[in-house]
């Protein structure tokens, strides 16, 4: 039995990460999270009091920080500002939480000599051709596009440097686009299931071509468990599980789930640097941990995660309003 601080565990992917422990292992979990609109204590519900522990703060708070890593084993720091359009709009929040929050972490982890994961995005890497046969590896070098994704890329250039520079016993992982249950309606997916269940016409970007790499949440999450476990100290492992769509054929797939013609959407002006395409490789990761996705067919994880967000719209009605008024004041 292991004590792992996690950190944004109150968000989409920290969260599911936590339901995984509980499930999966005998560990304990503090969630540690700020709770701003993204985090929602709701996700959390259900979970043993005697597993799951919640502190609500700021990973940019040094005192508060040091007392949770001391008393861990692990730390697992998902939390991170990570929503484009709002780099774009404002991207002050970025460089606290995802450079001075890692910083204050790692810091921590280095005093206590507690061992750290770091999570990571592919949008660090840039974007590839939409004909390019090539796809992301472990040495692809960083070409950030946005100020979310640049301040993810100097997250992980900190970790990198105090690995080597302090001897952190760390490990990194660089994953695709999540889907899954309890993400903000905000998010791609989310946004055209919940506009379908409220009988409204799903919205997509341009044209619709560019390309994500998806993977369900509990692929990510178990993939992370395996690098925590068995990754090497140092290493970076790219997690994928080679489910490149581009996004008309995602909205076509949830039509067509969800019993609606696949034309039965609306163009919308297309997001500001929109990246064109993401492409995991995740050879080092299967072959080294012997690890593989649960989702290895997107549609049946799509499906799974259309069934949940028409089961549980208490949850997330509460953010819908808000979201497309904000969504439709930029024209999409």
């Amino acid at each position: 039995m292991s004590k792992l601080l996690v950190t944004g565990g109150a968000g989409f992917i920290g969260s599911n990460f936590a339901r995984y422990l509980v499930e999966h292992t005998e560990d304990t979990v503090t969630v540690l999270d700020k709770l701003t609109y993204a985090g929602d204590l709701t996700t959390l519900e259900g979970l043993p009091p005697s597993r799951v522990m919640f502190v609500q703060g700021d990973i940019c708070d040094a005192a508060t920080v040091d007392g949770l890593v001391r008393d861990s084993d692990v730390v697992v720091h998902f939390a991170a500002e990570s929503h484009n359009d709002n780099s774009l709009s404002d991207p002050s929040p970025f460089i606290q939480t995802n450079l001075i929050g890692t910083y204050t972490l790692i810091e921590a982890a280095r005093r206590h000599e507690t061992r750290y994961h770091h999570i990571s995005t592919d949008e660090v890497y840039g974007d590839l051709k939409l004909d390019d046969p090539a796809r992301f590896t472990e040495e692809t070098p960083y070409n950030p596009s946005s100020p979310y994704s640049s301040t993810k890329a100097g997250s992980d250039l900190l970790v990198r440097a105090w690995v080597r520079s302090f001897d952190l016993q760390a490990t990194l992982s660089n994953c695709s686009n999540n889907y899954g249950p309890y993400q903000h309606v905000e998010k791609f997916i989310p946004r055209q299931i919940t506009n379908i269940l409220d009988g409204e016409r799903p919205k997509l970007y341009g044209a619709g071509l560019n390309v994500r790499d998806w993977i369900h949440v509990d692929d990510h999450s178990s993939a992370v468990l395996a690098v925590i476990e068995r990754g090497r100290i140092g290493e970076t492992y790219l997690i994928g599980a080679d489910g490149e769509k581009n996004n008309l054929e995602v909205v076509e797939t949830i039509l067509r789930l969800m019993g609606r013609p696949a034309n039965d959407y609306d163009h919308v002006n297309d997001r500001a640097g929109h990246d064109l395409r993401y492409g995991i490789d995740a050879t080092r990761l299967r072959r080294e941990l012997d690890w593989q996705p649960v989702y290895r067919d997107f549609e049946s994880g799509l499906a799974q995660t259309i069934d949940w967000y028409r089961a549980n719209e208490a949850w997330w009605r509460p953010k819908k309003a808000a979201t497309e008024a904000k969504y439709a004041s930029v024209g999409q």
